[in-house]
């Protein structure tokens, strides 16, 4: 019994390009992001928290081009007092701001979008993504702009940089946040 080839090639290939070309955010050499819809469930600090995905799942969430101050001592907290010759107490207080700030923009049950950009995880395991709320900003963003976060950019996690840069030359020039009077 011979099999009789279907010509299926030309047209599924048509399809799928008009498909790509009329999909929202794509066009021609741009690549699909990967979204993930998910909900708060809590705020671990100025750069991370935790999002329930998947029938409830729960995966803590590592903001992408962004570093916010540690609220605890730790040996992170430790090597940023060196580095800024801030004590430590004056690192985890303003780590405590960030995380406040954060919770003032997020609240747990509030639906987000994460964004995913090339590097999938970090070295602990956490997700990498930017966050999109409700009313469309991006929380990494909203985090620098806000002056509650520096820039910390690992390629290949880049699509935002430009953003990030702006937003942190604006709160530092403005005095924002961290960087404004205590």
């Amino acid at each position: 019994m011979g099999h009789k080839p279907q010509r299926w090639g030309p047209c599924l290939l048509a399809v799928l390009w008009i498909v790509f070309l009329k999909l929202p955010g794509l066009s021609a050499g741009a690549t699909p992001n990967k979204l993930i819809t998910g909900v708060v469930a809590s705020v671990t600090d100025g750069d991370t928290i935790v999002i329930r995905i998947l029938q409830g799942h729960k995966e803590k969430v590592r903001l992408i081009g962004i570093d916010a101050p540690e609220c605890r001592p730790n040996p992170k907290a430790q090597k940023d007092s060196i580095r800024t010759g801030d004590d430590l107490r004056t690192i985890t207080e303003m780590g405590r701001r960030s995380t406040r700030y954060v919770k003032s923009i997020i609240k747990p049950g509030d639906h987000v979008q994460i964004e995913m950009d090339l590097g999938e995880r970090d070295r602990y395991g956490r997700l990498l993504g930017y966050i999109w709320l409700a009313n469309g900003k991006m929380l990494n963003e909203e985090m620098v702009k806000g002056g509650y976060a520096s820039l910390m950019t690992y390629p290949p996690n880049v699509k935002y940089r430009d953003r990030f840069e702006r937003a942190y030359r604006e709160a530092r020039e403005a005095k924002r946040g961290l960087w404004g009077p205590e």
